[in-house]
């Protein structure tokens, strides 16, 4: 299938939530699985808890009042693991210190799609940081991790630095935010496909390929809805 023909997936998703990591993984297969249609992945800001301050806070004492019961918070983390496993994610959540807010690591993975970051950027960082979060236990919160982070992926850690110690780009941010929950979106991962059509939740990479597949032939015919 010609680039002309390919689809944009727009993945609204929060770097601390650990669906989105799994479908990050999924996404990925998904791609492999969809063939010869060329896929372009652009990911966008969610947070599952904007309230957390800036500094974060302490991630056991958090997770326990969000859930309730020690017992309750070591299923869920069981089951997730599990799924995770199997994906190749080795989450380590009993090592976690801190719940970040995660604007600034959004802030980061918005400039990762700038003209000023090298092509490619923005997904190798989104990985970058589910991974120091889930497998590290790293505060993804710390502007020093996030400038290490972009870094890492061959961004100018001076001006991140820079950028990171201003506003910069944080409405923006939160502008995106607020229109993903006027398009309904209440909980990430989510998948948009070429703008309009919307795949929820961590789905196996099945179901995304089939939609891939999907919308690329609809596009190819000239079928897609022009109403937004």
């Amino acid at each position: 299938m010609s680039e002309e023909n390919g689809i944009t997936v727009d993945v609204i998703s929060d770097v601390v939530c650990p669906w989105c990591f799994i479908g990050m993984k999924r996404l990925e297969t998904a791609m492999t699985l969809a063939g010869d249609v060329p896929v372009s992945v652009r990911w966008r800001p969610y947070q599952l808890d904007p309230t957390i301050p800036a500094g974060g806070v302490p991630r056991k004492e958090y997770m326990l009042n969000k859930f309730g019961s020690a017992e309750r918070l070591k299923e869920i983390h069981a089951q997730v693991s599990q799924l995770g496993e199997a994906e190749g994610i080795r989450f380590n959540f009993e090592a976690i210190q801190t719940s970040p807010n995660t604007l600034d690591a959004h802030r980061l993975i918005r400039w990762a799609a700038s003209p000023k970051a090298p092509a490619g950027t923005q997904g190798p960082v989104v990985r970058r940081l589910f991974e120091q979060f889930f497998e590290e236990a790293r505060d993804i919160g710390d502007r020093a991790v996030l400038v290490e982070t972009a870094v890492e992926a061959g961004m100018d850690g001076s001006l991140v630095e820079a950028l990171l110690s201003s506003n910069a780009d944080a409405e923006s941010v939160q502008s995106e935010i607020a229109t993903a929950a006027q398009m309904g979106v209440r909980g990430v991962p989510c998948f948009l496909l070429e703008g309009k059509y919307a795949v929820m939740g961590a789905q196996d990479a099945e179901t995304l390929a089939d939609a891939i597949r999907q919308v690329a032939v609809a596009k190819a015919k000239g079928e897609l809805s022009n109403e937004a």
